[in-house]
């Protein structure tokens, strides 16, 4: 059978079962049968009516016009079209109700009810009561939350603050004050220059070379501008030389606890200012580091004092300097003996259990309090290790690595007075120390009865003359 006899007994039935029903559309007859071209006509194929076709003597090529007449279920059924040519086909679209027809060698039967529900889901999509169906339907509107297309109507941006104070911080820069006690020859000056991997101590920018220790505790500040991959930190290393250097030691903190306190006292003046400035230089000391003698025995009654009264008013970071020097049972058992001593004296270094903020914190902090003190060991030197520059102490039986947490626990200290707890440790103080000396100085302003409170002042040289009236105060607890 040849695709012009197929096609001719095809428009004979549709002729026959929709010229029935819709002799008052005379444009369908003249689109079936006029002109007598070969080419099938597009409307049939979108209409609901499907056929299939078993031919058995020869097979329809599907790719050929006629093939793509039968069983073609497109968009333009369901009225989506958006061509104008393809709206204005669907106006003779569903002028039948659906139905199924088999065509075998001529004979027509009709299709089993089981196969006819195929179709159900597109009758139920449009209302085939509707002649013309050239109107889209509306568009149902989208879920909540839904994003359309590439952007995400949902987002509002608010992570966006992390960036905003990412660049606020960089154009203002850090402040770190680190203050460091011990006795002279423990290596203050060397683990400072090994922690910021430059000349940052004191005895880096002296102008000569030796420099006699002081009958008297002699506190200096030493401050640098360092930066590294653009973010910019003004770190002031403050020693105190002389310490625990004389027979007599004999209140040898109480200059150190006076120098503390004049830092806040300092800041405190220039907060009740009323032109107070935009940013007050910060010189309050954030952290202390304490060096402790290797002796492998237990603290001396000096460090047990000294830690006693400073750990109320600033952040204490015990070290044993030059552990080295121990072998590692020595370490070990020193290292337990001054934990227990801490506890039994209520020294409280830092991180304290009080300032944890969550179980998070608490879990990260307790493992830093198993390895306090931090047993240290520094060093200016560069040493060929293995084919790599490492920083280290070289002795007959090999080379000490600094960074090497199997040698000594100088990478536990610098991540975190630097890597993870150099922001906390700014704020305990900030929040806690500084606020008690501050709660304590305006109570004994206000407490005097010819005194004027601070909030009080009604103009800057007042606030400079109270400033100058005020005698520094030490914890005395």
């Amino acid at each position: 059978m040849s695709h012009l006899t197929l096609h001719a007994a095809l428009k004979s039935i549709y002729y026959r079962e929709l010229g029935a029903s819709n002799n008052n559309n005379g444009s369908i007859s003249k689109t079936i049968m006029g002109g007598g071209s070969s080419k099938p006509p597009e409307s049939i194929s979108r209409g609901r009516t499907e056929l299939s076709i078993d031919i058995s003597s020869k097979q329809v090529d599907p790719t050929s016009p006629g093939s793509l007449r039968f069983g073609a279920k497109r968009p333009e059924v369901l009225g989506h079209s958006k061509t104008p040519e393809m709206g204005h086909k669907r106006e003779v679209a569903f002028s039948k109700t659906p139905q199924e027809v088999v065509i075998r060698t001529g004979a027509r039967t009709p299709e089993p009810p089981s196969q006819a529900r195929r179709f159900e889901p597109l009758r139920s999509e449009v209302n085939p009561s509707h002649s013309n169906m050239s109107a889209p339907p509306h568009p149902q509107p989208p879920a909540k939350g839904a994003s359309h297309g590439a952007g995400d109507f949902s987002y509002v941006g608010i992570d966006a603050i992390l960036e905003q104070m990412r660049r606020k911080a960089m154009k203002q820069g850090f402040e770190l004050n680190i203050m460091i006690v011990g006795q002279s020859g423990l290596g203050k000056s060397t683990l400072m220059n090994t922690l910021f991997k430059s000349k940052v101590s004191r005895k880096s920018v002296v102008s000569t070379p030796e420099e006699r220790i002081p009958k008297t505790i002699e506190i200096k500040s030493i401050s640098h501008d360092i930066e590294e991959k653009g973010v910019r930190m003004k770190l002031t290393v403050i020693d105190t030389p002389g310490f625990g250097d004389h027979i007599n030691n004999e209140n040898c903190w109480q200059p150190i606890m006076k120098f503390i306190n004049d830092q806040y006292e300092q800041y405190l003046q220039e907060e009740i200012n009323i032109d107070r400035k935009k940013r007050i230089p910060d010189s309050r000391v954030h952290c202390c580091m304490y060096f402790i003698p290797p002796t492998g025995h237990c603290l001396r009654p000096l460090d047990v004092e000294f830690m006693s009264r400073l750990s109320k008013v600033v952040n204490i970071v015990p070290v044993i300097a030059k552990a080295d020097t121990l072998t590692l049972e020595e370490r070990d058992f020193f290292k337990q003996t001054i934990r227990e001593e801490l506890r039994a004296n209520g020294i409280d270094v830092y991180p304290q259990k009080e300032f944890d903020e969550d179980a998070d914190d608490r879990m990260i902090n307790d493992k830093i309090r198993e390895m306090i003190p931090f047993a240290v060991v520094g060093s200016n030197q560069e040493y060929q290790v293995n084919g790599k520059r490492l920083l280290g102490r070289k002795t007959k039986w090999g080379t000490i690595e600094v960074e090497n947490i199997a040698h000594c626990e100088f990478a536990y200290l610098r991540d975190l007075l630097i890597r993870t707890h150099m922001q906390n440790i700014k704020d305990i103080t900030s929040s806690i120390h500084y606020e008690v000396y501050r709660v304590r100085r305006l109570n004994e302003t206000n407490g005097q009865p010819n005194a004027q409170p601070p909030n009080t002042l009604v103009n800057p040289q007042q606030a400079n003359g109270v400033a100058a009236q005020h005698q520094v105060l030490t914890h005395e607890m």
